[in-house]
């Protein structure tokens, strides 16, 4: 089990308690630090669409670790960050792998960052616990290959490579550096330590705090 940390807030009132993904929330900062799956992306939509509500026109700050998971759960969390007003500027700290990646890479044009340290793994979709009659594999793969083929149309739309190439280095597992995902079109840059925020301190806005 996962422990939560709380923040402490001292107001006029006495002092209030926060877990700390309420705290980021509040800073419009939204973290993504699991395997997706269909809790995790109702978890991530759900605070896209309530940030979009209290403030239409602010940016969103989405921070990323994740080694990836379900390509349905990928799409619902792409797909809100494309539909809500607010641009999203993502950042991978640690890792971005599989469907984080393209998750990574659909952050808004200019928005997108990755720390030093930081690596991105793209590939095609994992076929798992298939079974039944041949005619219900064949119907699961034919699933499969257009969910690849959607996901490699995402990719080369965000990082300006052609769709034969983004087939080809997706054929098989494509580990990055922080530099050559940057080199490769999935982020925008990569963020120094001078530009990586030490804490919230006075920051407003996920302008403040993503880069």
């Amino acid at each position: 089990m996962m422990l939560i940390p709380t923040v402490v807030e001292q107001t006029t009132r006495g002092e209030r308690a926060y877990d700390i993904y309420s705290r980021l929330l509040g800073h419009r900062i939204v973290f993504l630090g699991k395997p997706v799956d269909d809790d995790l992306a109702n978890l991530i939509v759900a605070q896209l669409l309530h940030l979009e509500s209290e403030d239409g026109d602010k940016p969103v700050a989405l921070y990323i670790n994740s080694p990836g998971g379900s390509g349905d759960s990928m799409f619902a969390i792409y797909d809100a960050m494309q539909h809500i007003r607010p641009e999203v500027a993502t950042t991978c700290i640690g890792m971005a792998a599989s469907a984080a990646a393209v998750i990574l890479a659909g952050g808004a044009g200019g928005k997108r960052a990755i720390l030093p340290n930081g690596r991105v793994m793209i590939h095609q979709p994992h076929i798992g616990g298939i079974g039944g009659q041949a005619s219900d594999i064949a119907i699961h793969a034919a699933e499969i290959v257009r969910q690849r083929e959607l996901a490699n149309e995402v990719l080369a739309r965000h990082t300006g490579q052609s769709i034969e190439r983004i087939r080809a280095d997706t054929d098989r597992d494509r580990w990055m550096t922080a530099a050559e995902a940057v080199e490769y079109g999935l982020v925008d840059r990569i963020l120094s330590p001078a530009t990586v925020p030490a804490g919230l301190g006075g920051a407003t806005s996920a302008g403040d705090l993503g880069g």
